[in-house]
């Protein structure tokens, strides 16, 4: 499995014939200037975590361009759809249920934050209820995206249903767990191999550095991963 990170809670993961990209905010990400084309390179799936502005991104751009089948939550697709977004290529879900995206699996489980599409003067369009993804893959290890969430006891039910091994876990503060309270998350209720944080170091008002979290899981024998933006790494 390949693994790039783009800045913020964007992701391109690679594993067998699936191209996929997470909540892929590339235009106007602030730790990420190079356009959504190269990222968006051959993309079979876009799964998105929720409907803030700085996750849904640059979706309906890549979904038009490539074609790429769209995985999130019933009001997100839908909202995509008038949007533009092909009816036909969408795979709605929502919590507890999991979706066949050919290739793997994804499994729409809790989070704790909000959900809206900011629009002109200050509106905000609803898009249903945040979640996390977890994706799995046949042959190989179980990944687990929190999207933006606080910490919350159900995570350890979220481990015990699924087992992750590779953890995208938000880390930023202020929207999201700060670093020292992701760093608890991960030793309290998962059985992580290995973490990538996000959500840090694009926005001045979020955390800038990953130093919190890495502090945190010193000694708890996880691997923990701090790609620059459009670093890859392979697991």
């Amino acid at each position: 499995m390949k693994i790039t990170w783009y800045g913020h809670s964007a992701f391109r993961v690679e594993a067998g014939a699936a191209k996929i990209l997470i909540d892929p905010f590339l235009t106007g990400n602030p730790s990420w200037d190079k356009g959504w084309e190269g990222p968006a390179e051959g993309v079979t799936h876009v799964l998105l975590t929720h409907g803030h502005n700085d996750h849904v991104g640059d979706t309906l751009a890549i979904l038009k361009k490539t074609g790429a089948m769209l995985v999130a939550n019933f009001e997100i697709c839908m909202y995509l759809v008038g949007q533009g977004a092909d009816q036909g290529k969408i795979n709605p879900g929502n919590h507890g249920g999991t979706v066949d995206c050919g290739g793997f699996t994804t499994t729409f489980v809790a989070a704790w934050h909000s959900s809206s599409f900011g629009g002109e003067g200050g509106t905000n369009t609803y898009l249903g209820n945040p979640g996390g993804l977890v994706l799995h893959f046949p042959g190989d290890k179980t990944l687990y995206h929190m999207g933006d969430t606080d910490i919350f006891s159900d995570m350890a039910l979220i481990n015990e249903l699924h087992e992750p091994k590779i953890g995208l876990v938000p880390i930023g503060d202020r929207f999201t767990m700060g670093g020292a309270v992701a760093a608890l998350a991960c030793r309290r209720f998962f059985k992580f191999e290995t973490v990538l944080p996000c959500h840090y170091g694009s926005f001045p008002i979020i955390d800038q550095t990953a130093e919190k979290f890495v502090a945190g899981m010193d000694g708890s024998g996880v691997e923990v991963l701090t790609p620059e933006p459009g670093g890859m790494v392979s697991l």
